[in-house]
């Protein structure tokens, strides 16, 4: 984690899960057994497309035990791993993608791809039992998690996109500076 030795990408992810702490609380609907269409998504892909993918994972993982201190839904210890940190940790896939409109297009899709896999999976795992009855759990932890988190995903897309080319005029990160350097 070299990034983290730099004040300035320190200071950035801190902003950032402050950020998304702060936009997690603003929930736009709230699914009955946890998970939510909120905004909390757009700092933490932002930030991992601005710093790459290690600042993002570590920075996700930070804001997943933030929720789940505020926010607790556990059914057991590996669920909470995949309801929490893993799955916000999954932000920084975004950072696998250059700082720009269409890398912030994949990297979104990327990245909530991953946090549909962990909570997918947690679903399976650990809620089949709230499956209507005759509900494939599979089918069932898909939908489900589908419900909320797609349109969080259009929500985040078109966000992120319109702040990256806004943030294009403010001083670009060292990361996105390399990248201009080898492009």
């Amino acid at each position: 984690m070299s990034g983290f030795r730099d004040t300035r990408v320190l200071t950035e992810a801190a902003l950032a899960v402050a950020l998304a702490f702060v936009l997690g609380l603003v929930k736009i609907f709230r699914m009955p057994e946890g998970g939510s269409i909120s905004f909390e998504m757009i700092p933490l892909v932002l930030l991992a497309l601005r710093q790459g993918p290690g600042v993002g994972a570590v920075a996700g993982a930070a804001y997943g035990v933030l929720d789940l201190i505020s926010d607790p839904y556990v059914l057991n210890p590996v669920q909470v791993l995949f309801d929490y940190p893993l799955p916000f940790a999954a932000m920084g896939l975004a950072g696998l993608f250059r700082p720009t409109p269409r890398g912030a297009v994949l990297g979104t899709v990327a990245a909530v791809a991953g946090r549909f896999v962990c909570h997918f999976i947690s679903g399976v795992a650990f809620f089949a039992s709230y499956a209507p009855k005759g509900w494939n759990p599979y089918l069932y932890s898909a939908a489900y998690n589908a419900g909320y988190l797609v349109p969080s995903l259009l929500i985040t897309l078109a966000v992120v996109v319109v702040l990256l080319r806004a943030l294009g005029a403010a001083r670009p990160s060292r990361r996105q500076l390399e990248l201009s350097r080898h492009a």
